[in-house]
């Protein structure tokens, strides 16, 4: 009788089964989980890639293809692997495809290497178990290799596949249009710009939470049109939402708005690294070598009137490269200088620049909320202290090709003047990501800096950066932030704007769950 109803139980799921379409304004850059440290990219293929540990609905770790995580002792971590998986491709997965893994994502191409600057060595101790050994304590390992999902070493050699394509040099291998994972769904159609249609994998070792025997994902990067298929019934969900669409797909009958803070903040950056910029009209040397430059940038831009206009109320302005709920986060710091345009051209008098400057921002047009239209109105609000700025806003993968760094060229030239970037520490939800990747030097031999596209040096936040990064005792760690946000505040490296809402809109029938970091993980999605 419990065989019986078992079977009922599994017919009755089947039965209900459903395809499930949904849409984004920007695709997927790759389908090669290392090609780019980029939340949707991750996001989107850790549906079919698995790292070691996971994270669950409450954004905690959880056992994934290890079953047993151990810190043997503060440099050495000992990873159990689950036996009897197998790549959607048919072969086993075991100890060779971690070490493989690891040494690929910390390897050329990748733009995940940030996550490997503490690691020594991954070595293999017997088929189901590895070790990792690190240079100096970092209690954060796990977090960050929680999002490097794990490739089948057969697969990528039998494909020529045994390293990244280099986005930013506009490289294809085998793995950027194909994928092999172990995860919760497998790659079945793959239409760069157009749609990216996944299945269920019907060996994945772990029972679905999900009722979908299809998944069909298509660009769409219009607003209007985006909106009016998820109004229409076309599709069932839009991860990206216009801000003026807010209201009426929230009164839409049978159509709901999901939202909450996320964990990302918008920013721009400066090049403050070359002699000269790429594109300024001043030449022989850089105008954002100067502090005061940077402080008038800074404080003509109107932060409330972006937050009120372009994005609809949809931000919380912020003077961090931290967003809140974060560790590291310190309200007390989060104070932004005054909005004051007439003290931003008294600065760019003193600064030697009295008629203003001509300079370039890039930017992009389908990253982030409102992208674009928050650059354009930058260029006005500076256009009002003197200084025109030349736009070019380009899609994703143009830009991203274009201002970031790779492992490989890491002490490049900046190939930017003035950029918008986003960043949220989703690896590990502590602002130490934030300093490593963004705020410290970038440097080549140790890996860090790879997302400082501009270049900001400081020794002291360096030196500070690299001691929180060992340092176990809390009060003492909080000092060391503290001081290091001071000094970034203080040389107004950036221009942190604001923190993202996570705003997705569906319809009733779709159950799914919406995490802070803004990842979307299909295996919670189920359609009535």
């Amino acid at each position: 009788m419990a065989a019986v109803a078992a079977l009922s139980l599994l017919a009755a799921d089947m039965a209900t089964a459903k395809t499930f379409k949904w849409a984004n304004d920007g695709d997927v850059s790759s389908m090669d989980p290392y090609a780019r440290n980029e939340t949707f990219l991750l996001s989107f293929n850790l549906n079919m890639y698995e790292g070691l540990q996971r994270r669950d609905k409450n954004l905690k770790l959880e056992p994934a293809l290890a079953t047993k995580t151990e810190m043997v002792n503060p440099t050495l971590w000992r990873y159990t692997l689950r036996e009897g998986v197998k790549f959607q491709g048919g072969e086993s997965f075991n100890a060779d495809d971690v070490v493989f893994s690891y040494g690929r994502a910390a390897g050329k191409g990748s733009n995940v290497t940030g996550n490997f600057v503490s690691v020594k060595e991954v070595r293999k101790v017997s088929d189901f178990v590895v070790e990792i050994e690190t240079k100096y304590p970092d209690p954060l390992l796990a977090d960050k290799l929680s999002q490097i999902g794990i490739m089948s070493k057969a697969w990528a050699d039998k494909n020529n596949a045994q390293f990244t394509a280099d986005m930013t040099k506009n490289e294809e291998n085998f793995a950027t249009r194909n994928a092999n994972g172990t995860g919760p769904f497998m790659l079945k159609i793959r239409e760069p710009d157009v749609r990216t249609v996944l299945v269920p994998n019907p060996t994945w070792w772990d029972k679905p939470e999900h009722n979908l025997t299809e998944v069909v994902f298509q660009r769409v990067a219009n607003d209007a049109t985006r909106v009016a298929a998820l109004l229409s019934g076309e599709i069932d969900m839009i991860y990206t939402v216009p801000p003026q669409d807010t209201d009426r797909i929230g009164k839409t009958a049978g159509r709901r708005v999901l939202e909450g803070p996320e964990t990302r903040v918008v920013f721009f950056g400066f090049n403050q690294q070359l002699d000269e910029l790429p594109d300024s009209n001043v030449k022989g040397k850089n105008p954002f070598k100067d502090k005061k430059v940077r402080e008038a940038f800074y404080r003509a831009i109107d932060v409330e009137a972006i937050k009120r206009t372009v994005m609809r109320g949809q931000s919380k302005p912020t003077a961090l490269m931290i967003g809140t709920g974060l560790n590291g986060y310190d309200a007390s710091l989060d104070v932004r200088p005054k909005f004051d345009p007439e003290a931003s051209k008294k600065l760019l008098a003193e600064a030697g620049y009295p008629q203003g400057f001509e300079v370039g921002l890039d930017c992009p047009n389908d990253r982030y909320v409102k992208d674009e239209a928050i650059c354009q109105a930058t260029v006005a609000m500076l256009a009002r202290v003197g200084v025109k700025v030349n736009l070019n806003a380009q899609t994703r993968s143009k830009y991203f090709a274009k201002i970031l760094r790779t492992s490989s060229d890491m002490e490049k030239s900046p190939n930017t003047s003035f950029y918008m970037l986003g960043w949220s520490p989703g690896a590990t939800y502590d602002v130490h990501n934030v300093f490593e990747a963004l705020i410290q030097t970038p440097n080549q031999k140790t890996g860090k800096g790879l997302f400082n596209a501009g270049g900001y040096s400081n020794k002291k936040v360096d030196d500070l950066a690299d001691a929180m990064e060992r340092e176990s005792d809390k009060a003492k760690r909080d000092g060391m932030i503290k001081d290091a946000t001071k000094l970034y505040l203080e040389d107004f490296a950036y221009i942190p704007l604001h923190q993202q809402v996570v705003v997705w809109a569906a319809k009733d029938s779709v159950d799914l769950v919406q995490l802070s970091d803004n990842y979307f993980p299909l295996r919670f999605v189920k359609v009535k």
